[in-house]
């Protein structure tokens, strides 16, 4: 797939995209990102991916070589070279030998299919553990593997999504998103805490639930709590609110029971329209 590729000043095709084998991010992924969709030409929720891009970046020792303004710039210049109005967009900043690598990429926005939103994935509970009380919990960092461990044993299983415990055995996140369930027309989350991502869209689904009346709850919670609950939902930037059907073989609700999902799915699309 044809991806245009900024990297450290300059816009380069992508098979001569190179930083150095000696740089600490690449060695031990000192590095973090942000993932974006980009809708008709607008990148989504934009401020807020930004503002988490600098505020993660300072905590882990690395400046971003551009202010706002100017990497908005660079991003939207990435976004419209790809040629698609629908695309994905993704910022890397990682820690060089001196000073910062920043990677922007733009490539097509390859959508799951409308049928794949009515029936939602199917989870399982993963065995990998979230280490909650460390910073890297909350960050998006590039030191990865947990999560990309976690989502290769549920695909390896046949499964859609892998949900990550923390070492309490709270539920703490999916292997690539935020996690939702809903009780007696209740809204119930992991809370930061537990060593979830602070997530775009996560945010999003909060804020809308409040807006419309619905409680939200954060604290602890355990997987019985998400085999009794009557829907469930996961989130990220680029699949935006999706159903969970199952876990673990074990049907959640049933297909009457998904009102504030779809609420919720109903009011993400129309933002994002």
């Amino acid at each position: 797939m044809r991806q245009i590729v900024f990297l450290n000043g300059k816009f380069v095709p992508q098979e001569k995209a190179k930083v150095s084998v000696s740089t600490p991010g690449f060695l031990y992924g000192w590095g973090l990102f942000e993932t974006m969709r980009c809708r008709n030409k607008k990148i989504v929720y934009f401020r807020e991916h930004l503002k988490r891009l600098y505020h993660c970046a300072g905590l882990l020792g690395i400046k971003c070589p551009y202010p706002s303004d100017r990497l908005k710039e660079i991003v939207y210049r990435a976004a419209g070279k790809s040629g698609f109005r629908d695309s994905q967009v993704r910022i890397t900043l990682s820690k060089a030998e001196s000073g910062t690598d920043i990677l922007i990429t733009a490539k097509k926005y390859l959508q799951f299919p409308p049928l794949k939103y009515r029936k939602g994935f199917r989870g399982c509970v993963s065995s990998f553990i979230q280490d909650a009380p460390s910073l890297l919990a909350n960050l998006k960092t590039t030191n990865y593997l947990l999560y990309r461990l976690a989502l290769k044993e549920a695909q390896n299983k046949g499964f859609d999504e892998g949900i990550i415990l923390n070492h309490k055995g709270h539920i703490a996140e999916g292997s690539r998103s935020n996690l939702f369930f809903v009780n007696e027309g209740r809204l119930f989350t992991p809370s930061l805490e537990c060593g979830c991502l602070d997530g775009i869209t996560r945010r999003a689904a909060i804020d809308f639930a409040k807006k419309y009346g619905i409680k939200v709850y954060e604290g602890n919670f355990t997987i019985p709590d998400l085999y009794s609950c009557q829907e469930a939902f996961l989130t990220n930037s680029l699949m935006g609110i999706m159903p969970l059907s199952s876990l673990d073989e074990k049907t959640i609700g049933n297909d009457k029971c998904k009102k504030i999902t779809r609420f919720l799915i109903k009011r993400y699309n129309y933002l994002l329209r």
